[in-house]
C-alpha cells in the first residue's frame, strides 16, 4: 500500500508540469488551407497533380513534420465540379471560415477570374492556379498571389525558343480565357522579338476535328513572305489531339513547323506525330538541375511509382511558398502573410522563384525543349522532352498589366 501511494503521489506531483503542454496543444489548432479546384470536372488531372505536390510541397519544406509555427498544417480539399457558380460559392464560404489562412485553386482560369473579387471583399489571399494573364493582370487584387506562371511567360519563353526575329507564326487555341490570353501574349511577345503573328483560330475546347481551322491557318501563312521560319503555334488543354490532325494536313511542304509548350506526361504521347517539334515548357521533371528537384523526382518515385508532372510541380511551390510566408509572418494574419509573400524569393524545383512586389506575379525560369523518342519514357507514351537550354527568368520581360 505504501508503493502504491508513493506512485500516486509522484503522478499527481507531475500533473501541473504536464498541464501547461496540455493547454498550450488546446490553443494551438491546425492551419488550415484549402484547396478547390474541379476534382470531378474536365481538368480535375491538372488540380490532382496540384494537391499531390501540395503535400509533397508540405513535407519537403516542413522537414517532414507537416507543422509550421508549432501547429500541424491541414490543407482541406472541396470539389468545384468545375463550374464557376460552385466554385464561387465555396470560396465564399471557405473565404469566410476564420479558421482558414489562405485559399489555392482553382486551375480553370475561366473559374479564377469569377472567384477573385471574393478574396478582397473578404480581405483573404488567394492563390490560382490559371495561368490567364489578365489574373495578375486587369483583373488582379492585392490578395491575389500567383506561384505558377502565367500566359505572358508561356508565350515570352515560346517567342524565345523559336527564335524571335522574322519568325511568322499562326496560333490555335480553345475559345475561352486560358486560349485568348496565351494568344494575345504570345503575339505581343514575338512581336517584341521581330516576329509577327500572321492568324489566328480559335474553337471550342471540344474540338475533335481540327481539319478546318488547320488549313485556314495553313493557307494564311503560305501567303506570307519575308519569314525567317514559318510555325502554327498550338496553346491546348483537354484531351483531343491536334497535332495529329495538324500533322496529317502536311503543314512540312509549305515550309510550316508545328510548335507548342510543354503539358502533362499523359499529353506528350499526343507530341508523337510531332518528334523534333521544339518549344517551351514550365515544367518536365527530367529538365530542371538542382538538390530540391532532385528530391521531388526521387520521392515522388518512392511514394507513387511515377515521374512528378507538370501541375505536381506548381502545387509543390505553392506549399513553399505557404510555409516560408508563415514563418516569416509569424502568423496566420493576412496581411503579415501579405507583407511576407510579397517579394519572397524561394529555392523550387525549378530553381529560384521570386514573387515581383508589384504584381504578386511568380518569376521563373523556363525550359527550351525538342521533343525525342524515349522507350524508357512509358509514363508519356515513349515520348519526352529534351533539354535545349534554361530560359532564365532574367530573359523574360514579363509585362506588370495590373494598371
Amino acid at each position: 500500500m505504501k508503493t502504491f501511494h508513493k506512485v500516486l503521489g509522484t503522478l499527481l506531483a507531475a500533473l501541473p508540469l504536464l498541464a501547461p503542454s496540455a493547454a498550450r496543444a488546446a490553443a494551438a489548432p491546425p492551419i488550415q488551407i484549402a484547396h478547390i479546384y474541379g476534382k470531378s470536372g474536365p481538368l480535375a488531372v491538372y488540380g490532382d497533380q496540384i494537391q499531390r505536390g501540395l503535400e509533397l510541397g508540405l513535407d519537403y519544406a516542413t522537414q517532414g513534420t507537416g507543422e509550421v509555427l508549432g501547429r500541424k498544417v491541414v490543407i482541406r480539399v472541396l470539389d468545384d465540379q468545375g463550374k464557376a457558380a460552385r466554385a464561387r460559392a465555396l470560396f465564399q464560404q471557405e473565404l469566410a471560415d476564420p479558421q482558414v489562412a489562405l485559399i489555392t485553386g482553382p486551375v480553370n482560369s475561366g473559374n479564377v477570374l469569377a472567384v477573385l473579387p471574393l478574396a478582397a471583399r473578404y480581405h483573404k489571399i488567394v492563390m490560382p492556379e490559371g495561368v490567364a494573364d489578365s489574373i495578375t493582370g486587369k483583373d488582379f487584387n492585392p490578395y491575389v498571389f500567383r506561384i505558377g506562371r502565367n500566359s505572358s511567360q508561356d508565350a515570352i519563353a515560346q517567342a524565345l525558343a523559336l527564335g524571335g526575329k522574322g519568325v511568322c507564326a499562326s496560333v490555335l487555341a480553345p475559345d475561352y480565357a486560358f486560349g485568348h490570353d496565351g494568344a494575345a501574349a504570345f503575339k505581343t511577345a514575338l512581336q517584341g522579338l521581330g516576329g509577327r503573328v500572321i492568324s489566328e483560330e480559335f474553337l471550342p475546347g471540344n474540338t475533335t476535328d481540327f481539319t478546318a481551322g488547320g488549313e485556314r491557318l495553313i493557307n494564311a501563312l503560305k501567303g506570307t513572305d519575308g519569314c525567317s521560319g514559318k510555325y502554327i503555334f498550338v496553346i491546348w488543354a483537354g484531351a483531343a489531339n491536334p497535332f495529329g490532325g495538324l500533322q496529317a494536313l502536311n503543314p512540312q511542304a509549305a515550309g510550316i513547323h508545328i510548335t507548342s509548350g510543354g503539358n502533362i506526361l499523359q499529353a506528350l504521347a499526343l507530341y508523337k506525330p510531332v518528334v523534333g517539334m521544339q518549344g517551351a515548357a514550365y515544367y518536365y521533371f527530367k529538365l530542371p538541375h538542382n538538390p530540391v528537384n532532385d528530391w521531388l523526382v526521387a520521392e515522388h518515385f518512392k511514394r507513387y511509382k511515377s515521374p512528378p508532372d507538370f501541375f505536381t510541380c506548381q502545387g509543390f511551390a505553392e506549399a513553399q511558398a505557404i510555409v516560408a510566408a508563415l514563418r516569416k509572418a509569424g502568423s496566420t494574419s493576412t496581411p503579415a502573410l501579405m507583407k511576407a509573400l510579397s517579394g519572397l524569393s524561394f529555392e523550387s524545383p525549378k530553381g529560384e522563384i521570386t514573387i515581383r512586389p508589384q504584381d504578386h506575379q511568380a518569376l521563373q525560369d523556363m525550359y527550351h525543349f525538342e521533343v525525342v523518342l524515349d522507350p524508357a519514357a512509358t509514363f508519356s507514351g515513349g515520348v519526352a522532352l529534351k533539354l535545349v537550354n534554361v530560359i532564365p527568368a532574367s530573359q523574360m520581360h514579363v509585362p506588370v498589366e495590373n494598371h
